[in-house]
């Protein structure tokens, strides 16, 4: 594909989405049908969605319209391209914008609102500015970036100096942080990490550093007695297992059950004991457990780098749902804690 002809498909795939398609489903339904697409072809207009979507606003700001087109036609003026270039109708790109559509088109941001500025929804601004303060900015702005792909070293089969030789001799460079001792932040390669030996084997798992973080401050130790009691995916639940050492009882509960189907298979990659309870947290478990991890369910703001579309679906409805979803899950998460044991809450 020509990068006229990525635009284009860019274009259709965000109207769709601004229409209300799911991201996901949109750009794999995408993949699977358009055979002329190559891998680089598949990833790059997944990667033009993924910024456009991080910056909708300030983009269809300066595109003068939040549409597909709009959006496209803002990320090409902030990235100093001619419009002309793309929306040619040449090499299967978008056809040429109307006079209109280029008077719509504003040169720069400086007189746009804070809230199109740094890409977030208007009715956050008071909640933003007192949980951020003079951070707003700077927080707002790093939202706008793409995500760093961070894995975790499964100290269950591996440490990380074998780790990180095993993905350096598939062409996977990572340096380690400070942040947190089991991390591995990817500089190089990173789009190979699911089909690296090593993740098959089970030596690492593609995991954000925020959450590996959480997991070890949890601290689980051999012997406890441990409920994660939110698992969803189970990826903060195959964090606890290495403190367990395989030595005691890690126990996975959702309360949407199919959220957790991929765990037993995760877990056996992993090499981890996890008990998944699929038909409630077990009646023995009330007052009994040394530690349980509550990742209540939230708006995903940590996250809007990596699913950047949650930030434009969230309203204050869904947040106040959130909230009351919260208390219920931290409520709930204590009446399994032993006396002198210990909640983890996360969100």
């Amino acid at each position: 594909m020509r990068p006229q002809a990525r635009y284009a498909t860019a274009i259709e795939l965000l109207q769709s989405i601004l229409d209300g398609a799911p991201v996901e489903k949109t750009l794999t339904g995408w993949a699977r049908t358009s055979r002329y697409a190559g891998s680089r072809d598949r990833a790059a207009v997944r990667d033009i969605v993924f910024d456009a979507l991080r910056c909708r606003r300030s983009l269809a700001w300066l595109g003068g319209s939040e549409t597909g087109k709009g959006i496209i036609l803002g990320m090409l003026m902030s990235e100093g391209t001619d419009p002309a270039t793309v929306f040619s109708g040449e090499g299967y790109g978008p056809e040429p914008l109307t006079d209109e559509e280029m008077a719509a088109v504003r040169p720069d941001m400086s007189t746009a609102p804070q809230a199109v500025r740094l890409n977030y929804p208007d009715f956050l601004a008071s909640d933003l500015e007192v949980s951020l303060g003079d951070r707003l900015e700077p927080a707002l702005m790093s939202m706008q970036l793409r995500a760093p792909i961070d894995v975790r070293v499964n100290f269950l089969k591996s440490d990380i100096e074998t780790a990180k030789a095993a993905l350096s001799a598939e062409g996977i460079e990572t340096i380690s942080l400070t942040e947190c001792s089991t991390v591995l932040r990817v500089v190089e390669g990173g789009r190979k990490i699911a089909s690296s030996q090593a993740y098959r084997d089970g030596l690492i798992e593609l995991q954000d550093v925020a959450s590996q973080m959480a997991a070890e401050f949890a601290d689980a130790k051999p012997g406890m007695t441990v409920l994660d009691y939110c698992a969803g995916g189970g990826g903060k639940t195959l964090a606890l297992a290495p403190g367990m050492q395989g030595q005691g009882r890690l126990v996975a509960h959702d309360i949407n059950p199919g959220r957790m189907k991929d765990i037993p298979n995760r877990a056996t990659r992993a090499g981890a004991q996890i008990e998944v309870a699929t038909d409630g947290v077990p009646a023995e478990l009330v007052g009994g457990c040394d530690l349980v991890f509550v990742d209540a369910p939230c708006s995903g703001s940590g996250a809007w780098r990596r699913n950047p579309n949650e930030k434009w679906r969230i309203t204050p409805e869904r947040l106040r749902d959130f909230n009351i979803a919260q208390l219920d899950a931290l409520t709930t998460g204590l009446t399994f804690v032993r006396p002198g044991g210990r909640l983890i809450y996360a969100t």
